[in-house]
């Protein structure tokens, strides 16, 4: 078995478990539209493969076993134009559930780490850029992770480098608040205000005090290095992603790109969920 085949094979039991339309028929019946699950399978397929829409369709066409896992043919296929369309109906909150169930395929640890980095929107005509006010170039996009299976738990993005990382950080940490028992991060999070909250939500803060007396070299001492030194993973994984899926993102919108970027990290968990 091919590892695109191991894949697919573990992408449709997760789609159809949070879409919950497993038991229905893949391709359109008698007049209807495809299933939820097919869709977010040939979405993922799509950003496994790394290419466009057309370029997606023309592929699978020549690979009968794979498109056959999802319950689809040659002959079901939509059309690049409905595989673009049908992105737009699946809303972020599905994204984040994905997300969420494809974490799960591996033995979490309850030790986290967070941080941010960028992705760029891909490159556009000047006249598009002008049309729609498309001046925003890149995408923070702040990753929750796993220190132990390196999975990514939970994503963050944003067009914009307004507000404080700590503040999103207790955002994060609040909608994960029960599987977690410490988040290591850098001196960029150091704020009281975040050490106090996650405390208050039962989870441990490894976040280095930035030095401005005598007494912040004393706080320091009593974090444990070695969970505190495994906020690095934060790093791996998204130098792993970029290099595997991309570095850049191919919608246009703002909230095309948020879901895009929250499918690269549902596909990169079950890409290392295979590999193991």
């Amino acid at each position: 078995m091919t590892q695109i085949s191991r894949f697919i094979g573990e992408v449709v039991p997760v789609a159809q478990r949070v879409t919950g339309d497993g038991g229905e028929s893949a391709a359109p019946d008698g007049g209807g539209g495809f299933a939820d699950y097919a869709l977010v399978s040939l979405h993922c397929l799509r950003i496994y493969l790394d290419t466009s829409y057309r370029m997606t369709i023309d592929l699978l066409k020549e690979m009968p076993q794979i498109i056959g896992e999802i319950g689809l043919d040659a002959a079901d296929l939509p059309a690049p134009s409905t595989l673009c369309k049908a992105f737009d109906r699946i809303s972020m909150s599905v994204c984040r559930v994905l997300l969420r169930q494809s974490a799960q395929l591996h033995d979490l640890s309850e030790h986290a780490a967070i941080d941010a980095t960028f992705y760029d929107r891909s490159p556009a005509s000047r006249h598009y850029c002008q049309r729609i006010s498309y001046r925003v170039q890149k995408l923070k996009v702040t990753k929750l992770v796993d220190t132990a299976s390196q999975a990514v738990l939970d994503v963050h993005c944003s067009t914009n480098r307004e507000g404080s990382d700590a503040d999103l950080a207790e955002q994060i940490a609040r909608r994960n608040a029960g599987d977690l028992r410490s988040l290591a991060a850098d001196k960029g999070y150091d704020k009281q205000s975040l050490r106090e909250g996650l405390r208050d939500l039962g989870i441990r803060p490894l976040i280095k005090h930035r030095i401005f007396a005598p007494y912040d070299h004393a706080h320091n001492a009593r974090i444990d290095d070695t969970r505190y030194n495994q906020r690095s993973m934060t790093e791996t994984v998204n130098s792993a992603v970029k290099r595997s899926l991309g570095f850049a993102v191919r919608a246009r919108s703002w909230f095309r790109e948020f879901r895009e970027i929250a499918l690269m990290c549902v596909v990169y968990n079950i890409k290392r969920f295979v590999k193991q």
